[in-house]
């Protein structure tokens, strides 16, 4: 390309970016790109981690159950500090209001169900996963093949919110419905070890 050609970076440029350059080339849409991990950056933090806390001290009596929607809640944190600095890479930005970043959520806000039952709890766990499944999965479908950064992180990501959402069916179908449906379920090596987000090994005594 001319050296002169408005979509290349010239030399010396601090206002735009080549890693931004190079994926749009491939046909990113980078500003809806953007808006999708702004939208998936406030539910992981604002509208799953916040939320997810009040939900886990609800779960009482029930300590393995704690545990799990620990793991969950934690790891909803590391996805949320994987995210933000990409959107900054892509030249975006954080909203600097934080009600209006929680309104751009991809995700509804997990709020304590009303009655807060363990059913209901586990309930409304299972299907903020899911949601967080057809997010992260829509990143990753836009990104494939044309941006090796973002789609890591957004596979990363999708890997764990996946073995959420069946570790929570397992313990519905069981405290619902009497059924056993096992998720493959093994404890972490700590509280949010996050394998696949954090690039840790898996827990193998």
């Amino acid at each position: 390309m001319p050296a002169n050609d408005k979509n290349v970076v010239q030399h010396g440029d601090v206002n735009q970016r080549v890693g931004v350059e190079v994926i749009r080339a491939r046909g990113v849409d980078v500003e809806k790109l953007i808006k999708m991990l702004i939208a998936n950056a406030a539910a992981e933090f604002a509208s799953t981690y916040y939320y997810y806390t009040i939900l886990r001290m609800h779960l009482a009596g029930y300590e393995d159950y704690k545990e799990i929607c620990e793991d969950a809640r934690l790891e909803d944190r590391a996805h949320w500090e994987l995210i933000v600095p990409r959107i900054y890479e892509l030249g975006g930005e954080l909203p600097n209001d934080l009600p209006a970043f929680h309104d751009q959520a991809g995700c509804a806000a997990a709020k304590l169900p009303s009655p807060p039952t363990v059913v209901n709890i586990l309930t409304l766990l299972m299907e903020s996963e899911r949601c967080a499944i057809r997010s992260w999965s829509a990143v990753c479908d836009m990104t494939f093949g044309k941006d090796p950064r973002t789609y890591d992180m957004a596979a990363r990501i999708l890997n764990e919110e996946i073995e959420h959402e069946a570790w929570f069916i397992e313990l519905l179908a069981r405290e619902r419905d009497g059924k056993i449906i096992p998720s493959g379920h093994f404890r972490r090596g700590e509280p949010g070890h996050a394998p696949y987000s954090k690039n840790a090994p898996f827990y193998n005594p």
